[in-house]
């Protein structure tokens, strides 16, 4: 691979990293002034109108038959798992508390991965699993009763985006993922929609806020072409570490406009997941190598 692809495909996953850390603050901001269904709503229809621009544009629409997809219909339903619960925790948690247990996500696919698609784990990759969730309960921290209502959103959010991943591996691939987002979209803003009354009713939306939700779509729109692009440039095992940057982004961001300041344990959990999910990408590294190695051995005559 050339350097220079995988300098460019690291630029595009910090920008990634920017413009997803930068959407969650923005939607944390707005999560006192209205619930989590009016957010998914407000923010899931602006997203809809760029990603529905785009698509035809591209000329990437096709029809809703495409919904009907096993794997589709799951991804769907994780990622309105995923966002529901986030925006969820948001609302609850600081800001870099969430950023670093979400980076728990690469270990949660490759558990996934192992236990649902047959995919062999080393014994490596499992303690490096493992130790990945200890740094999560020590971020948590469950007390005497156990998990708080925050910590058990988080958990489900990383279950739901884990599921989500492992899901858009099984569709086919003749749906463009551009019209992937589209319904997604457009689905986390119907549900959004049907959320609003059960969760407290519509709420009037000051221009701040609704300036706010909308800066976060186009935020969440250039997270996910940028997160697309970085890993189809470069060598994933080289792009993948710069995922982390988030945490500096979270912290500063957290520090800065919420006061939020990280503590000796969420610091020391952060450090294990992190460590844990680097020693896991090198193993997949590693394993891909090997593997094309041997399969350029040549047979014996």
């Amino acid at each position: 691979m050339n350097p220079s692809r995988n300098a460019t495909g690291a630029l595009l996953m910090v920008i990634a990293m920017a413009a997803f850390t930068c959407n969650d603050a923005l939607v944390k901001s707005t999560t006192g002034a209205m619930n989590t269904g009016q957010i998914l709503f407000v923010r899931g229809a602006m997203t809809s109108v760029l990603v529905v621009a785009i698509a035809w544009w591209m000329g990437a629409l096709r029809s809703w038959r495409v919904m009907l997809q096993p794997a589709l219909l799951l991804r769907l339903a994780a990622e309105i798992l995923a966002s529901i619960t986030y925006i969820s925790a948001l609302g609850a948690m600081p800001l870099a508390n969430t950023a670093a247990i979400l980076q728990s996500l690469p270990l949660a696919v490759t558990l996934g991965a192992a236990l649902f698609l047959g995919e062999k784990v080393g014994w490596r990759r499992w303690l490096a699993i493992a130790a990945g969730f200890v740094g999560v309960l020590i971020i948590i921290r469950p007390g005497p009763d156990g998990f708080s209502t925050a910590a058990i959103y988080v958990i489900a959010s990383v279950i739901g985006a884990a599921t989500r991943d492992l899901a858009t591996r099984r569709i086919s691939s003749d749906v463009p993922s551009i019209f992937v987002s589209v319904i997604t979209a457009i689905a986390i803003s119907t549900v959004g929609g049907l959320l609003v009354a059960p969760m407290g009713g519509w709420q009037p939306m000051a221009p701040g806020v609704l300036a706010r939700l909308a800066l976060a779509s186009v935020l969440l729109l250039i997270g996910y072409q940028t997160i697309v692009s970085a890993m189809r440039t470069g060598e994933i095992s080289f792009i993948a570490p710069f995922r982390y940057t988030s945490l500096i982004w979270a912290m500063g961001i957290g520090f800065l406009f919420f006061g939020e300041l990280p503590d000796f344990w969420m610091a020391t959990g952060v450090a294990i997941i992190v460590a844990s999910g680097l020693y896991t990408f090198y193993r997949e590294n590693l394993r891909r190598t090997q593997a094309v190695a041997g399969s350029c051995v040549p047979e014996a005559p």
